[in-house]
């Protein structure tokens, strides 16, 4: 097995992100560029990504964002071993972005293009920093998923549960507007309840104590503006007690969650090497270090990336690309573009040489 260079373009929501990662032939894996530019600023006026402007934006900049990982790398696309891009899930027009200039790359340097599953390059990313071994349980939390799978190998993922109805990243940013905090919600509400009281509203936890490692969220945003409304008008005070005691609902559940959930591993014969937490909401404090004391109970160890690599960036995608590419998995250039891909239907590929998309 030889060292593997390569580029990661990932366009998939509000991101426009290139990197420049390296796996090298036992494993390991070493960041030579991350370049991420965030679109923040664009979408904080509608308190939410607004897909058109988006893909716009990722448009306007993704040439330069590549060029400037190149460079900060100190490679040319001759020095590359492939491309790879995320192919969705996420927004279609920003996937179209990035999946059809990863597709031009590769063709005019004559590299393979890797098609990467969104999810996947979060799901792997903690093979890069933590150098986590098979199997193990992934927590993937962020604005649009919530589930929890087992990890057994590249592609090979089942899924144990996940969210019926709203995603915790969803919660967060819902709530946040609901209580007239500033976009990005999750960390504004994370912020907020610092100073907050967490026992002063008695929150539900849903599905706590189920037997299925599934997660429901809406019962509880429902709480949360039903005791505003009761409330009204909020002080800061106020509003710093209802985001702790939102924030403590869904640590609780969180880590009941992966109780079960592990348990359930275990039951499939299965010990995990690691608890790994991915997605932007790993980037939560008050989650993380509930999830060290579960872990801990649970026989094994929390990896969570650092918070620059929890949300979407170009590294994962290389990250994932290179880890398949090490597999022979590569893709033609007819893969298309995927707004819906879930992650338990990304596999390994038929055969060496085919595409991932099938």
């Amino acid at each position: 097995m030889n060292d593997l260079l390569l580029l990661g373009i990932e366009t998939t929501c509000d991101e426009t992100a290139a990197a420049v990662v390296l796996r090298k032939a036992d494993g390991t894996g070493e960041i030579r560029s991350n370049v991420v530019l965030s679109q923040t600023d664009e979408h904080s006026a509608y308190g939410g990504v607004v897909p058109e402007i988006a893909a716009r934006a990722h448009v306007e900049v993704l040439d330069n964002v590549i060029g400037r990982a190149l460079r900060e790398a100190g490679v040319t696309l001759s020095d590359l071993d492939g491309i790879a891009a995320a192919a969705g899930p996420g927004l279609i027009g920003g996937v179209i972005v990035g999946l059809t200039t990863a597709k031009a790359v590769a063709l005019a340097s004559a590299k393979p293009l890797v098609a990467v599953n969104h999810l996947e390059a979060h799901a792997l990313t903690a093979r890069l920093t933590d150098a986590v071994g098979f199997p193990y349980l992934l927590l993937l939390v962020s604005g649009g998923h919530t589930q929890l799978v087992s990890v057994t190998g590249v592609g090979q993922y089942v899924k144990l549960g996940g969210t019926i109805d709203d995603a915790i990243g969803e919660a967060f940013d819902k709530t946040a507007k609901m209580l007239g905090l500033p976009y990005p919600g999750g960390p504004a509400v994370e912020r907020a309840a610092e100073r907050g009281d967490p026992t002063r509203f008695a929150f539900p936890r849903p599905l706590t104590g189920r037997w299925e490692p599934d997660f429901s969220l809406s019962g509880l945003k429902t709480a949360v503006r039903l005791e505003a409304l009761k409330i009204a008008p909020l002080s800061e005070q106020d509003v710093a007690d209802l985001c702790a005691s939102f924030q403590a609902a869904v640590v609780d559940m969180v880590a009941d969650r992966v109780r079960a959930a592990l348990r359930l591993m275990r039951e499939r014969g299965e010990k995990p090497t690691a608890l790994v937490v991915a997605g932007g909401v790993g980037a939560n404090q008050a989650i993380r270090k509930t999830l060290h004391k579960v872990a801990a109970e649970g026989g094994t160890r929390l990896a969570v990336p650092p918070p620059a690599l929890c949300t979407d960036n170009g590294a994962m995608i290389a990250w994932a690309g290179a880890e398949r590419l090490a597999l022979g998995l590569k893709d033609d250039l007819a893969v298309p573009p995927r707004a819906r891909w879930p992650l338990d239907e990304t596999t390994k590929g038929a055969d060496a040489g085919g595409s991932s998309d099938r």
